[in-house]
């Protein structure tokens, strides 16, 4: 019991411990273009504000969807981010406001 109850401790720490940061991510990918808040906009590129309720209604798979595959400017970044790093970065963005 005691062993099974380790290793069920040891796997959830080290999933916590290596989850991706999605804070982290867009501070280092997204920020340039988006700002701190989301709310930059930088029409010349057609960049658009990602706090805003058009990009909550599309919930975090399309997020997801938008920052793997890009969309005109914005570069995709499926193969530079891992699908669980896409995955945090979308959620974080959904909490900017």
């Amino acid at each position: 019991m005691n062993k099974v109850f380790a290793v069920v401790a040891a796997a959830t720490l080290s999933t916590s411990l290596f989850a991706a940061d999605g804070a982290a991510i867009y501070k280092s990918k997204c920020v340039g273009c988006h700002g701190a808040d989301g709310s930059k906009v930088i029409a010349a590129l057609g960049v658009k504000p990602v706090n805003t309720p058009e990009v909550k209604k599309m919930g975090a798979a399309g997020v997801s969807d938008l920052v793997a595959k890009g969309k005109n400017k914005m570069p995709a970044f499926a193969g530079k981010l891992s699908p669980e790093e896409i995955s945090a970065v979308s959620a974080y963005v959904l909490t900017l406001k």
